[in-house]
């Protein structure tokens, strides 16, 4: 008798319209979520997106005794997932071993497979590679202009991988080596900070992908640090040392 009442009372009270969510509806909810999420920066997520494609690369000789020491610590950027790298030549000019450090922190010989002298360019093969190897997405420098946001990667003085940000400064400029010896044309100026070590890193877009290889800093004293000149090689120069179409 009791489940009957209930049931009687159940189909005697008014049912209450279930409300359609409008676009009004949907919009507030995405900006209250926008004003309360801390969402990251334009520049970390470039960071991020390139950070599995980072190397740190390190070069040796001998010490003339039977071993070896360090010949140079810079940066390279994986651009297929086989273990190709680009690097500066400097970097691994002249030395008897090289090894590169993957973002999870494995390491691998590595040689040199080809090079680019006047681009200072290098093209490295490791022998082995992480199983998840996520290469870096290359872009051209067609569409980019002074004002764009770039991010520099690399293992500046050995330190890193550290990001630094800033902007696309000038395009087609020249760069003469400190020793007068070799000029570098056609390359993009920009001010993210960059310092001994961040060579042969790349250079990115705020989307993640790479339009240039760092390749050198202005320096009108000895004291070779940063004064806010950098200098890249656009990736089209690049991929022509890998043998890969230059876009």
């Amino acid at each position: 008798m009791a489940a009957l009442l209930g049931l009687m009372i159940q189909a005697l009270w008014p049912k209450q319209a279930e409300r359609k969510l409008t676009q009004q509806d949907i919009d507030a909810a995405v900006l209250k979520t926008l004003e309360t999420a801390v969402l990251p920066s334009p520049a970390a997520r470039a960071a991020a997106a390139i950070a599995p494609a980072v190397v740190r690369v390190q070069s040796f000789t001998s010490d003339g005794k039977g071993g070896e020491e360090p010949h140079g610590v810079g940066t390279g950027v994986v651009i297929v997932d086989s273990g190709v790298i680009l690097t500066n030549l400097h970097v691994v000019a002249g030395a008897q071993r090289v090894e590169v450090t993957f973002f999870d922190g494995s390491s691998s010989p590595a040689y040199i497979s080809n090079t680019q002298t006047e681009n200072d360019l290098a093209v490295l093969q490791a022998r082995r590679v992480p199983d998840d190897m996520e290469p870096a997405t290359l872009r051209s420098t067609a569409g980019l202009r002074p004002g764009d946001g770039v991010v520099a990667v690399g293992f500046p003085f050995g330190i890193g991988p550290s990001v630094s940000s800033g902007v696309v400064s000038g395009l087609g400029r020249s760069f003469r080596s400190p020793e007068g010896k070799q000029v570098i044309g056609n390359l993009i100026q920009f001010d993210a900070a960059a310092n001994p070590g961040n060579s042969g890193g790349p250079l990115v877009t705020l989307d993640g992908q790479v339009v240039g290889i760092v390749t050198a800093i202005l320096n009108p004293s000895e004291q070779r640090t940063f004064i806010g000149i950098g200098f890249a090689v656009p990736i089209e120069n690049a991929a022509t040392a890998v043998g890969m179409h230059p876009f």
